[in-house]
């Protein structure tokens, strides 16, 4: 589809994202779920499943080691916060 092998593509993504395509993914899903949670009050496992997690404690092992904080407590401190 975009005209390269998998490797290529992964090389120019990573040059251009300092990330694996599958890293990014990752990212984009943690902060995905993070603003539903906020934005829509999903609890922790509501928002994994929403955002393509299978299993709410690989989420939730994730999501700490990414914002370092536990899903809830980190809502809870970003909403104090506003």
């Amino acid at each position: 589809m975009a005209g390269m092998s998998r490797s290529t593509l992964h090389h120019h993504f990573r040059g251009l994202t300092a990330m694996s395509p599958l890293q990014f993914q990752k990212q984009l899903r943690l902060r995905t779920a993070r603003q539903k949670m906020l934005t829509e009050e999903l609890d922790a496992a509501s928002a994994a499943f929403a955002v393509g997690y299978e299993s709410p404690s690989q989420f939730n092992r994730e999501y700490k080691r990414f914002f370092g904080r536990p899903p809830m407590r980190d809502v809870q401190a970003l909403r104090a916060s506003l």
